[in-house]
């Protein structure tokens, strides 16, 4: 079976979880499509793809015809939460299945049912006029209604998911819904070697930052507020003598090394079965909140700190485990400034946010403050006994627990299943 595989542009989340369904369908030939930092992260893991399809650059009609092409010549496509790959799908009349790990995230301004009329009535002539049907719709609801248009819909388990997919089942038709646990690459997670001897005191992950909003070199904010605490970092906490500090920000030739106080700071992106294994021996790791991260550090059994959200998704994750140890540790920008207003919007809450960073990176007070609280959490992290760790794990892994992914994916792509 030729399987055509895309992700959503933003970040490495979505095509993290792309890798991570793609690598154990060996018996497939599997082929991604995509640009930006979705198909970056796709190149550094070529293992999990059997040809690979960059689009970036290309211009809007020359990346259609190339994305149209392979839809024609698939047997089944799938889209980690890309709602453009799963209309493509459907006006080229091609079983797809949408992945997603933030099915509870998506905010709705109207009615379920509403969604479900438009993608009833959509046509099907060519994509022109299915995009331009759909316009009225939100980007939020444009990825539910992907869901409503899909053969499958696979969605990773989280605190209401099993409300949202109710939801589903009561419209009486749209896509066959599974509820997965973690959508992660459990052949690398299980191939790392936990004995290894650990190369850094503390991995710092800050996942590939650039998305609809965050860019490298444009409203990164929260990276230059990076900068500049890495070296205080280091004078604060001589226990931490090799850091690592991995993230999209410092991949294709923007890596550095940081030193202050007899420590070293390496700024690196790895390819992420070497990350995997870092973090399987590391003992002290920050991250930031991004869900596939974490369900990874859940698996290696490693509890992780959440560092400071960087977009909105960040806040709706640590929101909605406020009552893990996971998140009562985390530490949050409004523990530095309160009553920065905070829009309850995917868009405005990140650009917030990045207003926020730049506020704490340029006030010397704030900075000060933030330092301060930062270093109170990662104390109260750092003073953690290991059966404390075990339980905080633990209690994340049964309220995220669900069916194995690729046994889903399996029933999926046997034809009997289409």
């Amino acid at each position: 079976m030729r399987i055509v595989m895309g992700a959503q542009n933003c970040g490495f989340g979505p095509v993290s979880e792309l890798v991570a369904v793609s690598r154990p369908l060996h018996e497939h030939e599997r082929v991604f499509v995509g640009d930006g930092v979705a198909a970056v992260f796709a190149r550094r893991n070529p293992d999990a793809f059997d040809a690979t399809y960059d689009t970036s650059g290309l211009s809007e009609r020359a990346r259609s015809a190339i994305i149209d092409d392979l839809l024609r010549g698939s047997d089944h496509v799938v889209s980690v939460m890309d709602a453009e790959l799963v209309l493509r799908s459907v006006v080229a009349d091609r079983p797809v299945t949408m992945v997603d790990s933030l099915f509870s995230f998506w905010q709705l301004t109207q009615p379920l049912t509403g969604i479900l009329d438009l993608c009833t009535a959509m046509p099907r002539s060519g994509f022109a006029a299915a995009d331009l049907h759909l316009s009225r719709l939100s980007p939020h609801e444009r990825i539910v209604a992907a869901h409503l248009l899909a053969t499958h819909s696979v969605v990773q388990n989280f605190p209401g998911v099993p409300e949202r997919a109710a939801d589903f089942a009561a419209l009486g038709e749209g896509p066959r819904m599974h509820v997965t646990g973690s959508i992660v690459d459990t052949e690398g997670l299980r191939d790392v070697v936990r004995t290894a001897e650990p190369e850094y005191d503390l991995l710092i992950n800050i996942g590939g930052f650039k998305n609809f909003l965050l860019d490298f070199d444009v409203n990164n904010d929260y990276v230059r507020l990076l900068h500049r605490w890495i070296p205080d970092l280091l004078r604060d906490w001589p226990r931490f003598r090799r850091v690592l500090v991995c993230g999209g920000p410092f991949g294709e030739g923007r890596d550095q090394t940081i030193r202050a106080a007899g420590g070293r700071a390496e700024c690196r992106l790895l390819r992420h079965r070497e990350l995997l294994q870092v973090a399987a021996t590391t003992a002290d790791y920050l991250m930031a909140p991004g869900l596939t991260t974490l369900h990874e550090s859940i698996t290696l059994g490693r509890l992780p700190l959440a560092i400071h959200e960087q977009h909105y998704a960040h806040v709706f994750t640590m929101r909605a485990l406020d009552g893990t140890l996971f998140g009562r540790l985390g530490g949050r920008f409004t523990d530095v400034v309160a009553s920065h207003p905070l829009p309850e919007d995917d868009f405005a809450g990140t650009v917030a946010l990045v207003e926020l960073a730049g506020r704490i990176r340029q006030t010397q007070e704030l900075y000060a403050k933030y330092r301060k609280t930062f270093n109170e959490r990662i104390e109260q992290y750092l003073t953690l006994t290991p059966p404390q760790r075990r339980h905080g794990i633990e209690e994340l892994g049964k309220l995220l627990n669900g069916t194995p992914t690729h046994s889903v994916m399996t029933e999926i792509l046997t034809p009997r299943a289409m």
